[in-house]
């Protein structure tokens, strides 16, 4: 397994360990030990996974009561993968990265709590799982407006097809009462 720093400290990219023959291929989604000493927290508390048909946004969400760490793959197909620092008082609150994840090269993404998270499927159906450090909280739900001009985002579909509630979010600001707040870690 390699473990890759993102400009956000502890967003981690994670390339795990493939083992390809004729037949296919084998690998370990999740190893508790490994990913711990990888610098994941545990226990992950709920699995999700999400099928996605071409042009789809989803995000920017979080929940603030109940944050979630996510570590997010894609199954089948290809997604841009969007991670956002929305902590008011962080040194980089207000960048985000963004990587591609998909069936081909398996990476996966960890985003931990405190930042946003959204993705995209550019060309074919896509399947995303993700664990999660917390449980979803339906009246917990936030959100950053996908086009949100300061963040910039060069999200690859021009006109996305996003739910209700993906159209109604805010811009970010940290004016906001609704974003988490920066907490050095000693």
């Amino acid at each position: 397994m390699n473990v890759i720093d993102t400009a956000l400290p502890g967003v981690l990219i994670i390339e795990p360990a493939v083992f390809e023959d004729d037949r296919g291929f084998f690998m370990e989604t999740y190893h508790r030990d490994r990913y711990v000493r990888a610098g994941l927290p545990e226990p992950f508390v709920q699995d999700n996974h999400s099928h996605s048909i071409p042009g789809t946004l989803r995000g920017l969400h979080y929940q603030l009561d109940h944050p979630q760490g996510k570590l997010v793959r894609c199954a089948r197909g290809a997604v841009l993968d969007v991670a956002v620092d929305i902590r008011r008082g962080s040194p980089t609150f207000g960048k985000w990265i963004a990587t591609e994840l998909s069936e081909s090269n398996r990476r996966q993404l960890y985003i931990p709590p405190g930042f946003a998270h959204g993705f995209c499927v550019p060309s074919v159906p896509s399947d995303v799982e993700y664990k999660c450090t917390d449980f979803f909280h339906a009246d917990d739900q936030h959100g950053i407006i996908w086009n949100d001009l300061i963040l910039s985002i060069p999200w690859p579909v021009a006109t996305p097809l996003l739910s209700d509630k993906d159209t109604g979010y805010d811009r970010l600001s940290a004016d906001r009462e609704d974003l988490p707040t920066y907490m050095v870690q000693s």
